[in-house]
């Protein structure tokens, strides 16, 4: 009997969580006990999560691997299916398919400077990477976070910034576009990228990942180079093109690339060479 590529496995939401005002995380546990104990997955990985009846959509896992076998997700509205997840609730099944993709190498990251810039729901993507780091910060030479957004009830995961915070050798920073501040905001107002060359944080021995919407890696990317950070160091993930997940429908494809199986995770030198609408 062949093997059926596109069945999900069946998850049981265990924690649901309001990150933003259209931002939804869930922590998800395996309804099959097998699957749940042999699932393993890296930082950087991603899945396709299906409400049935309404569809399926692609977005990373955004938790770093636990010890109990669970995943989370963290999504925004932005379509039907996306709205159908929003309506689920703790103890509701949806399904999952993955994990899939490339992954950030973490292992190479260790005794070098790591600089993080995350925009809004790119944060997500970023999570288990930040997740991994600041577990051990000591095996780091300094680690620095910008979360940025276009407004203050547009950042997610402010809890956990505040934790992160709070870790010796770990430096946060959270900023808002001008006009985006709220009456109690405290960080910074300016663009990610003018934010970032304020920072300016040193690119010796560094390695740098940003994530967020396209326009932002773009001016977060010249940003880094201006800063002298090596293209070949420098790491980005892309999302918004896949679909089927698997390299089977094409819709993230550029020549023979594909988002979906050759990344989603990036070096900016990588990126140089792909068309210039990726």
């Amino acid at each position: 009997m062949v093997e059926n590529i596109y069945k999900p496995h069946r998850v049981r939401i265990e924690e649901k969580r309001q990150e933003t005002y259209d931002t939804t995380s869930f922590k998800l546990v395996f309804v099959d006990d097998e699957i749940r104990e042999n699932f393993t997955y890296r930082a950087g990985n991603f899945g396709e999560y299906s409400v049935f009846g309404e569809g399926e959509s692609t977005f990373c896992i955004s938790s770093a691997p636990a010890e109990d076998g669970s995943i989370q997700c963290s999504f925004k509205l932005l379509g039907r299916v996306t709205h159908a997840l929003r309506r689920l609730d703790v103890g509701d099944r949806l399904g999952f398919r993955g994990p899939y993709g490339n992954w950030f190498p973490l292992e190479e990251f260790k005794g070098r400077r790591v600089v993080i810039v995350g925009g809004g729901i790119g944060i997500a993507p970023l999570r288990p990477v930040i997740q991994t780091l600041v577990a051990e910060p000591a095996a780091y030479d300094g680690i620095h976070l910008l979360g940025a957004a276009r407004t203050a009830a547009d950042l997610p995961y402010m809890a956990e910034f505040d934790q992160w915070s709070e870790i010796e050798g770990v430096e946060v920073t959270l900023a808002v576009d001008p006009g985006g501040e709220s009456a109690d905001w405290t960080g910074r107002v300016g663009l990610a990228p003018n934010v970032l060359k304020e920072l300016n944080p040193s690119a010796r021995n560094a390695v740098a990942l940003c994530c967020g919407p396209p326009i932002m890696i773009r001016f977060t990317a010249l940003a880094l180079k201006e800063l002298a950070f090596d293209p070949a160091s420098t790491y980005t993930t892309l999302e918004n093109r896949m679909k089927c997940g698997i390299g089977k429908c094409g819709r993230c494809n550029a020549g023979p690339f594909y988002v979906c199986k050759d990344g989603p995770v990036l070096t900016l030198a990588e990126m140089a060479e792909l068309p210039d609408d990726m």
